[in-house]
């Protein structure tokens, strides 16, 4: 099935700038116009195979992938390099487990801080008082 630019956005669940944008960086080929250049009246037209590649763009922007990872995987896919899509996924993997500290750590600060405010009556708020101070 083929569809405009409109219609391919829909289908991936994003806007029509975003397509635009991934067309830009490469990720999404830019169909030629019916009729050639210059003709002016030709509409673009997406098939299912571009609806899978979107999907795929997000589905890996969703698992943390950079655009410029995502575009290795692409090409990698294109040559089945199985290897380096492993690596890329393995780094992608350390840097979801130090991000999952990062908010763990983030958590239970906020817990403390939570805990604080809760249990005292005179002086400033710890929560806001922590903020202010810029410490964690």
């Amino acid at each position: 099935m083929e569809m405009t630019i409109a219609g391919l956005a829909r289908a991936g669940g994003v806007g029509v700038e975003t397509i635009r944008y991934y067309q830009r960086r490469g990720l999404i080929d830019t169909p030629a116009r019916p009729g050639g250049h210059g003709t002016g009246g030709g509409v673009r037209r997406y098939s299912d195979a571009d609806v899978r590649r979107l999907k795929f763009i997000r589905s890996a922007q969703a698992a943390g992938f950079t655009l410029e990872q995502i575009a290795e995987l692409l090409a990698l896919d294109a040559r089945d390099d199985r290897t380096r899509a492993r690596e890329l996924a393995r780094e992608q993997i350390a840097a979801l487990d130090a991000r999952i500290a990062e908010l763990q750590a983030s958590r239970d600060a906020l817990r403390k801080l939570a805990r604080e405010c809760g249990s005292g009556d005179g002086g400033p708020c710890p929560i806001l008082a922590a903020f202010e101070g810029g410490q964690r």
